[in-house]
């Protein structure tokens, strides 16, 4: 069963759409799962900090189960931010994962901010509250080299985005 891996920064849409899919996968009798990259830092990840090597590592373990999943068949969705090309093509040789990048621009992201994120990212240098290391805004997103798929979700309303990406899973 084909392993899918969703990229993009925080708020583009990747849980939303991710388990959207699972509830019309699961309407239609099929196994699916969600690796998402926040729950699983609260748990498997949970020993892990934001450095580049430990981001990639995160990426790691989420294949690892990710793949274990699915070749169980299980349709397996890793839902994650995962910055960097590097991790994104691991996975790709390693478990054929394929990619699907939910694009977002700055400006739809930073008027959703449901976690506070941006605001916080965008505060003066010297604002005791101020994040240093929100991915793609003052920390590293590669823009994917190569995806399987990609959704704008700045352009997009949920429901497209759920209907394009659920076709693209089905047909892989």
């Amino acid at each position: 069963m084909p392993l899918f891996q969703m990229t993009g920064l925080s708020g583009s849409g990747k849980s939303s759409i991710a388990n959207l899919v699972k509830e019309r996968c699961l309407s239609m009798n099929l196994k699916v799962e969600i690796i998402d990259g926040d729950e699983f830092r609260r748990t498997l990840c949970a020993d892990l900090g934001f450095s580049k090597e430990d981001r990639i590592e995160n990426i790691k373990r989420l294949g690892f189960v990710a793949n274990l999943l699915s070749r169980n068949g299980v349709i397996t969705i890793i839902a994650a931010i995962n910055p960097y090309n590097i991790a994104r093509n691991e996975l790709k040789t390693l478990y054929k994962a394929k990619l699907i990048y939910v694009k977002c621009d700055m400006e739809t992201l930073r008027k959703r901010d449901t976690k506070g994120l941006y605001e916080r990212a965008f505060l003066p240098e010297n604002h005791p509250d101020k994040i240093h290391n929100l991915t793609g805004v003052n920390d590293t997103f590669d823009i994917p080299e190569k995806p399987d798929f990609v959704i704008d979700t700045s352009e997009e309303n949920l429901e497209n985005s759920l209907e394009k990406v659920l076709d693209f899973i089905l047909k892989n």
